[in-house]
């Protein structure tokens, strides 16, 4: 009984090599799978999985995508679209508007941007909405609100119309102070996108600031122009309305286009 029990063992031993046979033919089909797969590469499925995995690992990587760590630093159960975004926005849906507002403003009294609060659309008060110590909304800048309205609405983020001034005190205005004049003109761009253009206003805010909020020094005329204005801010997912702006807004750019490349740019 001893010698066939031996006589077993060392059969079974001579079959062992069965095992790491089949162990390198699944290795070598699934080499072979993953060499077709690379052959027919979809290279914009690939450019949206590599943005996806990147920002992942990165936490938010500004105009592409989003991770698990939202924009605040806590985490975020909210996808991000993986075509990118900028600020917490869609690019397919802010495209238009970034294409409309770079055609039609010539003079830089509608501009596009983005900071630590969201997206930044900011309008001279002079130039574009109301005329000295006015809160009334021109008509010539109806238009330009309606094509701000069509992005709002594709969009769930909250929203803050902020209204500024320069440091002169208002004249010939029924406002008695800056602080006024800014928030009735920050109200009324509110109302319009509100009434008139029916979004929801459980999504809106308004502030008037008066001069507290320069975005350059009041030591001449030129500058005080650019200091009237109007932003409407598209908040970032988590961004509390108020929040204070921490530098300048910066251009936005397409955020399929590589961070190096936009560097460079």
């Amino acid at each position: 009984m001893r010698c066939r029990k031996r006589h077993d063992n060392h059969h079974g031993n001579l079959d062992r090599w069965l095992l790491t046979y089949a162990d390198m033919i699944t290795l070598l089909m699934a080499f072979f799978v993953m060499m077709y797969s690379m052959s027919v590469l979809n290279v914009s499925k690939f450019r949206e999985a590599a943005i996806s995995i990147r920002s992942g690992f990165g936490g938010n990587v500004p105009g592409q995508g989003k991770g698990v760590m939202g924009a605040n630093g806590q985490f975020s159960a909210k996808p991000t679209p993986l075509q990118g975004d900028t600020a917490g926005v869609a690019w397919k849906v802010l495209k238009p508007l970034v294409n409309y507002i770079e055609e039609a403003s010539k003079d830089s009294s509608l501009q596009i941007g983005e900071d630590n609060r969201g997206i930044v659309i900011t309008m001279r008060s002079d130039q574009m909405l109301f005329g000295p110590g006015s809160s009334e909304i021109k008509a010539a800048a109806f238009p330009v609100l309606d094509h701000i309205a069509d992005t709002l609405r594709q969009t769930d983020n909250l929203v803050q119309v902020e209204g500024h001034t320069c440091d002169l005190p208002p004249r010939n205005s029924e406002y008695e102070s800056n602080w006024e004049l800014s928030t009735a003109r920050a109200t009324n761009v509110l109302r319009y996108l509100v009434e008139q253009c029916n979004l929801p206003a459980d999504r809106f805010g308004a502030a008037g600031y008066g001069s507290v909020r320069p975005v350059v020094p009041n030591d001449t005329e030129a500058a005080r122009r650019r200091n009237r204005r109007v932003e409407i801010v598209i908040l970032r997912p988590g961004v509390l309305p108020g929040t204070k702006p921490t530098f300048e807004p910066r251009p936005i750019t397409d955020p399929l286009v590589p961070t190096i490349q936009r560097r460079t740019d």
